[in-house]
């Protein structure tokens, strides 16, 4: 093996012709003319070619047998042969009458591989190198994939890669070309810094972005690694997060990355400028259309004096206008917004102008890199097709739809001039990411131990946008299997559909006096009512209850001391056939980790259709996230539960009531409080109240890489009240029902929350202030879960 040799000449100069070997004077040329006479032959002979017709070469020459040619002649011809790529050495020279062309042809290429590659695979190399298999050898081309193959490694975040390129020689002008490759340490981002952010501490606003720091947690993400792309992504994110909160002067001054070749680390640097928070001020709509009523579109506006400035809140009130507006018979109709800002009072006016814009027509939708996504799964996320007036508005809402998926790396949608002065095509140009996800999951808490499950996951199955999920999971006293699907596009419209089959099994424990199995199975639909925002569920669930108790006596044997009445009389086996509904408000700003929205759900479900429960269970649910010190990263939450459950036939059982719950009032165990018989088992409640005062903020002094937080919590509420034929089965039989009255329970505490890459873990100390002499408490919770 020997290292890659020059593979053309040394320069054109050089190689203008082959003369005889004596010196000429300046003004001659070697063909026995001056320079300014021009040459004539009468045939030109190729030599050296063996792999390309001679025909071949003489097409690239400029010169022609019968025509004169000069110097500069040749010198064009030789650049142009050089230029093709194909040939290593090439000379010129007259011979009488005869043009000599000899060439050496470059070799051909007969195998392409990489050595020391380990990160990157050979076929994702291959694709960024230009020589292959079969092509010619060339020196710019290989210098070239050099190139290409350290670009690929730099942004996989390896700066110290290097590449050697070398060939092999296999006879007959024949060469394997390989790429040796030392991939070098991991080039991290060692920290990323804020400059001039007053009013959001670095923290938060590092969680606005993609690119992460380097630490502990590298070796289970790849964010942590500088990609200029990525930071380009991460100053838009910081914009349009600055834009949402008020801050609509909001600039970035630089973004900087700086390379420390010594320790190879990166430091992220953004300069910011955010100006002042303003608030919208007053709000008007305009229009020129004749037919179109301001008055009666204000309903569908989402910018309302007073409320804080936020870009997404105008950029859907113009989709949500434009919309509407078109549906009057204003299909051209355009909506603009203009703002006046009042920088003394630090508001922004805003003036919706409603005018009819030119007739453009959409007159063909390209959709590029989908290579798995089905096109139709893009295109249903328009709201207009081929044939239908442009409107930049809608385009710019089925980019965001997009996004949304997470299908897709990146969505850019543009224009370009269609077939006609009044036609346009919109391209719609896409980059894949994997969807898919196989996940383990180890969890544990206090009450229940260890804890574990095992998932397969697919948000865009079969490239249909379909939702798929398998999993099974379990402890020492709890099993689960669990099958979902959701098609989030029913019968073609934006309306999910989902099915979904369980089976769980909760074995006899000291706090449960039965064991438990339930198998069963629902269909769920959802319709949103307001994008983004108010969505409308409808499902029906039907399952299998199975309660048995096993002791020494043998199995349902309640002729002992140790067991409720209650819990005996609920013994057995048991169908629930229910339909219900919700509806669930959210506009936080994360799932999450939210810091700033509102979350609301009310639910029904009524039991009864067939089967053999009888009730109406209702449940009300809010959360609310406010940042109250944003420079300590410090979030206050509020939440606020209740439920009520009736019979509306047979008597309520032990399982049918509300339990317990240590997630609603921490300090108490699982079924630690509520109504309990005269054996001290939980027979669980008709009526619950809950109510949480919380605030969290980051650890002190621990990098905000780690994900470490802390919180201080008050907890309180009650579950009272059971069925009246259960409790007179409970009181023939003897017994009596403690603390079935309202008796308020509350608690205080603090705990320490990790977003670990495992998934969230919270440890909680929890003391109550408020309890029943019959309640089990429980000072230390420990829980949590995850999927990597």
């Amino acid at each position: 093996m020997q290292r890659l040799k020059s593979l053309s000449r040394i320069s054109l100069l050089a190689l203008t012709v082959t003369g005889a070997g004596v010196a000429l004077p300046a003004d001659v040329s070697p063909f026995g003319a001056t320079v300014a006479e021009a040459a004539v032959v009468s045939r030109i002979d190729v030599q050296g070619a063996t792999r390309i017709e001679s025909d071949t070469v003489r097409n690239y020459l400029t010169i022609r047998p019968g025509q004169p040619f000069t110097a500069i002649d040749i010198d064009e011809s030789l650049t142009t042969l050089f230029a093709t790529g194909l040939f290593a050495d090439v000379s010129i020279s007259q011979r009488g009458s005869t043009l000599v062309v000899e060439v050496v042809e470059n070799p051909v290429i007969g195998r392409v591989s990489f050595e020391g590659n380990k990160r990157i695979n050979n076929d994702a190399l291959k694709g960024v190198v230009r020589s292959t298999e079969r092509s010619m050898l060339t020196k710019a081309r290989v210098q070239s994939d050099v190139q290409n193959i350290l670009e690929a490694y730099r942004r996989s975040g390896r700066f110290r890669a290097s590449v050697e390129p070398k060939i092999i020689e296999r006879g007959n002008n024949r060469v394997d070309l390989v790429f040796e490759i030392d991939e070098g340490d991991k080039t991290g981002v060692s920290r990323i810094s804020f400059i001039g952010n007053q009013a959001f501490s670095d923290g938060r606003l590092r969680d606005q972005i993609q690119t992460r720091e380097s630490g502990l947690l590298s070796w289970l993400r790849t964010t942590d690694t500088y990609d200029p792309d990525r930071l380009d992504a991460d100053q838009e994110l910081l914009r349009q997060f600055y834009y949402q909160q008020g801050y609509a002067d909001f600039r970035i001054v630089s973004a900087v990355a700086d390379l420390d070749r010594e320790q190879n680390i990166f430091y992220v640097t953004f300069t910011v400028d955010e100006g002042d928070k303003y608030t919208f001020g007053d709000v008007e709509i305009e229009t020129s259309l004749s037919q179109v009523d301001p008055e009666a579109l204000r309903s569908h506006l989402r910018t309302r004096p007073g409320n804080t400035y936020n870009s997404l809140e105008v950029e859907k009130t113009l989709e949500d206008l434009t919309i509407e507006v078109s549906k009057g018979g204003y299909a051209f109709a355009q909506v603009r917004p203009r703002g006046v800002r009042d920088y003394e009072n630090k508001t922004i006016s805003l003036t919706y102008l409603i005018e009819e814009g030119p007739r453009v027509y959409v007159e063909r939708i390209n959709v590029r890199g989908n290579d798995r996504t089905r096109e139709y799964v893009i295109r249903r996320e328009f709201d207009i097709a081929e044939g239908d007036a442009y409107n930049r508005v809608l385009l710019d809402k089925a980019e965001r739809r997009l996004n949304n998926t997470r299908y897709f790396k990146s969505v850019r949608i543009s224009r370009q001039q269609g077939s006609a002065p009044d036609k346009v095509i919109i391209n719609v140009d896409v980059e894949e990411q994997p969807t898919g996800e196989v996940s383990f999951g180890v969890g544990y808490s206090t009450s229940d131990g260890v804890i574990g499950d095992l998932s397969i996951t697919e948000k865009n199955f079969l490239g249909r946008g379909q939702f798929v999920r398998a999993a099974v999971g379990g402890g020492s006293e709890t099993q689960s299997y669990e099958f979902k699907f959701v098609e989030p596009f029913f019968l073609g419209r934006r309306i999910s559909a989902g099915v979904d089959v369980y089976r769980k099994v909760f074995e006899e424990n000291d706090t449960r006096a039965y064991e438990e199995k339930t198998t069963g199975g629902g269909l769920n639909f959802g319709l949103p009512l307001r994008e983004d925002e108010l969505t409308l569920n409808l499902f029906y669930k039907i399952y299998e209850t199975d309660l048995t108790r096993d002791d020494s006596t043998g199995i349902n044997d309640c002729n002992t001391a140790d067991v409720s009445l209650a819990v005996c009389d609920s013994l057995g086996n048991y169908l629930t056939s229910l339909g219900g509904y919700s509806l669930v408000w959210n506009n936080l700003d994360n799932n999450l980790n939210p810091r700033d929205g509102v979350y609301a759900k009310f639910q029904q479900d009524f039991a009864g259709i067939g089967g053999d429960s009888q009730y109406i269970e209702t449940t009300v649910e809010g959360r609310v996230f406010k940042e109250l010190v944003p420079a300590w990263g410090l979030v206050g939450f509020v939440k606020g539960s209740a439920g009520q459950i009736e019979s509306i036939g047979n008597r309520l059982r032990v399982s049918d009531q509300f339990q317990g719950s240590s997630d609603l009032i921490r300090g108490f165990e699982s079924n630690g409080y509520g109504p309990r018989d005269a054996n001290g088992d939980a027979i669980g409640g008709k009526y619950y109240v809950a109510a949480t005062v919380e605030g969290q903020m980051p650890l002190p002094f621990i990098p905000d890489e780690l994900g470490l937080s802390m919180a201080a919590f008050a907890d309180a509420g009650s579950l009272w009240g059971v069925d009246s034929e259960l409790k007179d089965a409970v009181e023939n039989g003897g017994s009596r029902i403690d603390s079935e009255d309202f008796d308020l329970r509350a608690s205080v505490g603090v705990g320490v929350l990790w977003q670990s890459p495992f998934g969230p873990l919270r440890a909680d100390f929890a003391w109550p202030v408020a309890k029943d002499d019959v309640d089990e408490t429980q000072v230390f919770k420990l829980s949590g879960g995850t999927r990597f």
